[in-house]
């Protein structure tokens, strides 16, 4: 079994209201048991705003430090889940139901 990532990509700004939040949250909570059961799920996290982050660059062995993300866009990496499956394919089905449950986009790749 291979392990993959599976990213899901939000839109910068407030999140979505509670009615709107709480029907993501229980499909996003029903994913995952399936992902359990199925010996898939190995980890998932979710990250505060982009607007949290800093990044750490070198500068003549000094680090440098600036706050916010490292590129500016329209949407951040909002959290992530770590799966193994057979496959890219197998791979490519659970994050189809990923993005189906969030609503959001979500990029796979295979863990090195």
């Amino acid at each position: 079994m291979r392990q993959y990532l599976l990213s899901v990509y939000q839109p910068d700004g407030d999140p979505p209201p509670p009615e709107v939040l709480a029907p993501i949250m229980a499909n996003l909570g029903a994913l995952t048991d399936d992902m359990k059961a199925a010996g898939a799920w190995v980890f998932s996290v979710g990250l505060h705003p982009a607007s949290t982050a800093t990044v750490v660059r070198d500068r003549d062995g000094e680090a440098l430090l600036t706050d916010g993300p490292f590129t500016e866009g329209k949407e951040h990496l909002g959290g992530f889940t770590i799966i193994s499956a057979p496959d890219l394919d197998a791979a490519l089905a659970w994050a189809g139901r990923m993005a189906r449950a969030t609503t959001l986009p979500v990029e796979v790749r295979p863990v090195a």
